[in-house]
């Protein structure tokens, strides 16, 4: 599906996405505006085209009408331009933010977030940086399309993957903050007692990280192991789902993260997550029913919370279905797309802006 242009004068809620390269951002924007599209006038406003989202040129913002609209900025760039469509375009914009980070801001960030009129958190750890009353609405999947799958090993085979009794995993960008070292290091300790395990590393590492993932690779080499621990290249974002549903256990060893979708992933899937205590994690996660929490940068705890999980089948096929009924009751995307609707309404028919320039 090609991208789908509207007419800025249909648009009541504008959610700008102004980086070009995929991000979590644009993935955000990408699954949420198609959905809240029906239930509301929303299109992003971005400098490249998104397939299958609602979107209105750059140009289009700048020539609108003056009548009331939400803004939806997800970075600083996207509050700034907010702010220079309303009071220096005088454009009638009510202004909306969602953060993610958790760490303390800068004073610019300080500055920008107390000028929007409403604020949304990710998290609620998220919301403890904020210096201001904000709404804590977490991420949300498409539970449908994230499912167990009907023949595990039917799948496996499917996409080449080897005859082994358990695979655990660990996606996503490789390198020394997202904890891929930290994931070897604990396998590598788990191998030796568990001889029909096969660990996966699927991911991209930039030009910057090669070297850190050539050390990966090296230290599962020298192990006797890379039969064992393969390192598979990134696949496409609609391809995700297939190589979680081929899991018995998903992992998240990041050092930082700012949500983290990927254990609600897995575990949409059937497939319990073992993860650190850090981004969105300990919120997600139910420890000992749905998967465990574990200290960042910590490869023995990891390695004890693997064998601890692998040596109790019964226990762990208990979290995987503990795990299905966790996001889909809590985590659907759905979810989070009505309760921003609900901000946007509320935002388009309130009164006078609060978000204001000092003089």
């Amino acid at each position: 599906m090609a991208d789908t242009p509207v007419r800025i004068d249909d648009v009541d809620v504008i959610a700008p996405n102004f980086k070009r390269r995929l991000s979590g951002v644009t993935a955000t924007v990408v699954r949420l505006v198609p959905l809240q599209a029906k239930d509301v006038a929303i299109a992003a406003a971005c400098p490249v085209p998104l397939t299958g989202v609602p979107q209105v040129s750059l140009g289009a913002v700048l020539t609108m009408s003056r009548r009331r609209r939400v803004w939806h900025a997800r970075r600083n760039v996207e509050m700034l331009a907010g702010l220079f469509l309303k009071h220096v375009l005088r454009k009638d914009l009510k202004l909306l933010f969602t953060s993610a980070s958790q760490r303390h801001h800068t004073g610019l960030t300080k500055w920008l977030i107390a000028q929007m009129d409403r604020v949304v958190a990710t998290s609620h750890k998220t919301a403890g940086y904020l210096n201001r009353d904000a709404d804590v609405i977490y991420h949300g999947i498409d539970t449908q399309a994230f499912c167990p799958p009907k023949h595990k090993a039917a799948l496996r085979h499917s996409i080449g993957l080897p005859r082994t009794e358990t695979l655990i995993g660990c996606y996503g960008r490789i390198r020394a903050q997202k904890g891929t070292d930290v994931f070897v290091d604990a396998l590598l300790r788990v191998l030796p007692d568990h001889p029909d395990l096969t660990g996966l590393v699927m991911g991209r590492a930039l030009p910057k990280d090669q070297d850190f993932l050539a050390e990966q690779k090296a230290k599962v080499a020298a192990a006797g192991a890379s039969h064992r621990i393969l390192f598979l290249p990134e696949v496409p974002v609609w391809e995700m789902a297939k190589w979680y549903q081929a899991l018995d256990i998903y992992v998240a060893p990041q050092r930082w993260e700012g949500f983290g979708l990927t254990p609600l992933e897995a575990m949409s899937c059937g497939v319990p997550a073992i993860a650190t205590r850090v981004g969105a994690f300990e919120e997600l996660i139910k420890a000992g029913e749905t998967g465990d929490l574990v200290y960042p940068g910590d490869p023995d705890q990891m390695a004890t919370k693997l064998k601890a999980a692998l040596d109790a089948p019964e226990a762990l096929a208990d979290w995987s279905e503990a795990a299905r009924a966790h996001v889909v009751a809590e985590f659907p995307l759905q979810k989070e797309a009505e309760k921003l609707v609900e901000i946007y309404r509320a935002l388009l028919s309130s009164g006078k802006q609060t978000g204001q320039i000092p003089a």
